[in-house]
This record gives structure tokens, C-alpha cells and sequence, in this order.
């Protein structure tokens, strides 16, 4: 006999669980739809010479091909035709490309769909997972102020979910390549390496850093290594206070700012002036120059949100502007801005830290058999309540009432109806509020609006 275990890297729930994960969906749609972004999804498998056009490193040796019985017997050397997805970002170049005459732009998308990845074996890490993307591709250009309305996006989301405090980090890519190139730190690559030692930052402490890009490898003046790690330091308080660091950045330098330089502060000006004006409220986001995202990918506003009182978490919500989203699959030019939420991941740290609450069940009520005889009276009810907009779920054979109270109890149902020989001569109901211990009577004809009446109050209301 096989042992029934599930595969590695993928997180099966029980139904309290799923429950509260399929929520977190449903508020994530809700907000999506909510700022005008329309639905897409793409087929789990991508031919793979499409899915690789982000062929070499750590993203090829984490693509999982895909081969049918068949195939394998013929199987040869080369690449199978077929791979999973290993994010929404190449599956949506591929469908805007495609359909690019069929769409209309600035197209708004939003996506919610798992993705595969080979992912080394290690707890919180995940070879299947959620991925929930927005982006707005542009034709040819897309202004800034598209940049403005993601982190209203994800203020209002995340006030949704009630998981706590959260900040929405904010940096621009031209702001940092510009500073990087006053300090003489002009390579892209090498850019990139300073970055990775400087992300060590509240690891291994200033003077480990200090020592790492002053020395052999590196080989920084230490005064460039000074004013490189006072730039990444640079968190707003406030909305003027981000403001006013961006000044500083284009008014204390020595020399001549460059065209970058100059080009990021506006830019990210902008998108600050506009995040206010769309309601976010300051002590939701920040300016924060150690952001920096793919250096690679991203070529403007780049975007992180912390939760406030649980930094270790990391980002639960990241992405930012990029200028040639299909590049690989058509000459036109298609700039864009989104984010991506890693809701599998969210979901499952959110638990570990003690974040969500129980969740109920989806059944609103249980009706109970209290003879054989009573089935059709029950069955009615039920229809009765379902019409009303009331999940029910009917005891479909009779036994001591004592045993579905428990049944009740244990799948988080909280109403409990009770139909005996004396309510059905009546026309009443009797109903148990499981969640509040309380027991009333109500006329059968009144049930669905007692119902709701009983809904709309705090559970601990007697």
C-alpha cells in the first residue's frame, strides 16, 4: 500500500484554513477590480522557447518541463516543447504581444494564478504558489503618474486584509544609477555587487560593509564608501521630510547633478505628491533608498511593503516600473509599472507569526432531522434560506440531536435550526447560535431577516 503524502514545496490546507486563504483571494480580486484592472489568466504551461527567453542562471535550473508518456518515449536530447509557468511577468508578455492589436491601452491587468518553480527544499519556500500581479502597459509611452496609483492599490488592499501596520517603501531606479555614477561607481554589474553588500547592511553591521567595499575586491575610496552607505540609510518620516531628503540629494552635491540624478528625484517627486493625493496617509509609505528590486528589470519607481511590527517577514507586496515589457516577442514598445503579491508565501508567514484569525465556515446554517419523517419540512426550510442568500446544509439523516450540535460545533457552523414535531405543528424555527450560546424562537416566515438581524452583531453582543 502507498503512503498518502503530499510532494514537497506545496501547501495543502484543510478546509478552515482554505477558507480563510480563499478570503485573502477574494479581498486581493476585490481591490483589482476595485481600480479599474481587468482579468487575465494564461495557460499553465508556456512553450518553452517563449517561457526562456529569460534563459541562464537561477531561473533556467528552476523551470519545470513538461513531457506527456508519450513524448518520453521518444524522448531525446533536446529542450521538451512544454514548461510551467515560473511567473505571471513572461506569460503576460507573451499574451500582450499576441493580442496586442485586440487590446485596448493603457491595458490593465490583473492576474491571480499559481506558478512552478524548482525552489531548494527549505521551510516557508514553495515549488507551487499564488501569485497575484497588476500592471498597466502602455503603447509606445506610459506617464509616471501610472506609478502613483499602485501604492493606493496596495494601501487599500492591505487595510482590507486587517493584518496589521504596514509601510509602502518607495525608490526610484534613475535616482539610485545616478547616484551611483556621481560616486564613480559607473558598471552596472558592478553597481549591482555594491548593492548586494550594502543589502548586509543590518546583517552584518556599517563597519563589516565599510570594510567590504573599501577593500581588495571592491577597492572604493572611503569617502565614496561613506557617502554610498549615509544614501541607503535615507528613510522619509514624513511626506515633506521625503521631500525634503530628495532636495538634498539635488542640491548638496558637489558638481553638477547628472541627468539621472535629476531625472529620478522628479520622477519620484511626482509619484509622492500623487500617492498623497489619492488618500494614502504618510504613515503608510516612505522614502526609502535602499530599495532597489532587479537592477536589471526595473528602470524607474520600485516599490516594497513591510509589515511594520514583523520586518523579518520581508516585502509582502513588491514590483515597480519597467520600459520594454515584450520586447523578446514584438518590435513595439510596451513600457509598464505593476506588482506581485506571493500570496501561498503571505498566507503561510501570516500563520506562522499568529496573524489570522480562525476562520468560520462558508455554511451559514445547519438544519437538523430530528425524524425521517421531518426530511421534506427540512429540505424546504433549507430552500427557503438559500433563496434568502443563506449557505445551508440540511442533516440528511436523523440522529440524537446532541450528535449534529457537535457535528455543527466542530465544522464552524454557527447557526443550528431545530425542526421537532412541536415547531413544525407551530411554524416555527428554533434557532442555536453556537457562536454567541444563545437560543430563540422566531416565526418560520421571519427566519431569513432574523437571520441577518443575528449576522449583523459583534459576536459577543448577548
Amino acid at each position: 500500500m502507498i503512503k498518502p503524502r503530499t510532494p514537497a514545496g506545496v501547501l495543502e490546507l484543510l478546509p478552515p484554513d482554505q477558507i480563510a486563504f480563499q478570503r485573502m483571494l477574494d479581498v486581493v480580486r476585490r481591490n483589482f477590480e476595485r481600480f479599474g484592472f481587468l482579468p487575465v489568466e494564461t495557460p499553465v504551461m508556456e512553450l518553452s522557447e517563449v517561457l526562456l527567453t529569460k534563459s541562464g542562471g537561477e531561473t533556467e535550473r528552476q523551470v519545470y518541463f513538461v513531457q506527456s508518456t508519450g513524448a518520453l518515449e521518444k524522448a531525446s536530447d533536446d529542450t521538451p516543447e512544454l514548461a510551467l509557468r515560473f511567473d505571471l511577468t513572461v506569460p503576460l508578455a507573451r499574451f500582450v504581444a499576441e493580442h496586442e492589436h485586440d487590446l485596448a491601452f493603457p491595458f490593465r491587468r490583473y492576474q491571480m494564478q499559481r506558478v512552478y518553480r524548482g525552489e531548494r527544499q527549505q521551510r516557508g519556500r514553495f515549488r507551487e504558489f499564488y501569485q497575484c500581479d497588476i500592471d498597466v502597459i502602455g503603447k509606445d509611452s506610459l506617464s509616471v503618474r501610472f506609478d502613483a496609483e499602485l501604492p493606493a492599490v496596495i494601501h487599500a488592499l492591505f487595510s482590507e486584509l486587517d493584518i496589521g501596520a504596514f509601510t509602502i517603501h518607495l525608490n526610484n531606479r534613475k535616482l539610485m544609477r545616478g547616484f551611483f555614477q556621481q560616486q564613480g561607481v559607473i558598471d552596472p554589474a558592478m553597481q549591482a555587487l555594491v548593492l548586494r553588500e550594502v543589502d548586509k547592511l543590518d546583517k552584518r553591521g556599517a563597519d563589516y560593509v565599510r570594510e567590504v567595499l573599501a577593500g581588495d575586491v571592491f577597492g572604493l575610496p572611503h569617502g565614496v564608501v561613506d557617502r554610498i552607505l549615509d544614501f541607503v540609510r535615507i528613510r522619509s518620516t514624513s511626506h515633506a521630510d521625503a521631500l525634503a531628503s530628495l532636495d538634498r540629494l539635488v542640491n548638496g552635491e558637489r558638481g553638477a547633478v547628472n541627468a539621472s540624478l535629476a531625472e529620478g528625484v522628479a520622477e519620484l517627486r511626482d509619484v509622492l505628491e500623487l500617492v498623497r493625493a489619492m488618500g494614502v496617509p504618510e504613515s503608510a509609505y516612505a522614502l526609502n533608498l535602499s530599495i532597489a528590486r532587479g537592477l536589471d528589470y526595473y528602470t524607474g519607481t520600485v516599490y516594497e511593503t513591510t509589515l511594520d511590527a514583523y520586518p523579518q517577514i520581508g516585502s509582502i507586496c513588491s514590483g515597480g516600473r519597467y520600459e520594454d515589457l515584450a520586447s523578446h516577442y514584438t518590435k513595439s514598445k510596451l513600457p509598464g509599472v505593476g506588482i506581485s503579491i506571493g500570496l501561498t508565501r503571505l498566507f503561510w508567514q501570516l500563520r506562522e507569526a499568529g496573524l489570522l484569525g480562525t476562520a468560520s465556515s462558508t455554511v451559514h446554517v445547519l438544519v437538523t432531522q430530528m425524524d425521517a419523517s421531518h426530511l421534506p419540512h427540512c429540505l424546504r426550510v433549507a430552500s427557503e434560506l438559500r433563496h434568502a442568500g443563506f449557505n445551508t446544509e440540511v442533516v440528511m439523516e436523523p440522529s440524537k440531536i446532541a450528535k449534529q450540535f457537535r457535528y455543527a460545533d466542530r465544522a464552524g457552523i454557527r447557526f443550528v435550526l431545530v425542526l421537532g414535531d412541536d415547531e413544525i405543528a407551530t411554524g416555527k424555527v428554533t434557532v442555536k447560535d453556537l457562536r454567541r450560546e444563545d437560543q430563540f424562537q422566531v416565526e418560520r416566515a421571519d427566519l431569513a431577516a432574523a437571520l441577518r438581524v443575528e449576522l449583523a452583531q459583534p459576536a459577543g453582543v448577548p
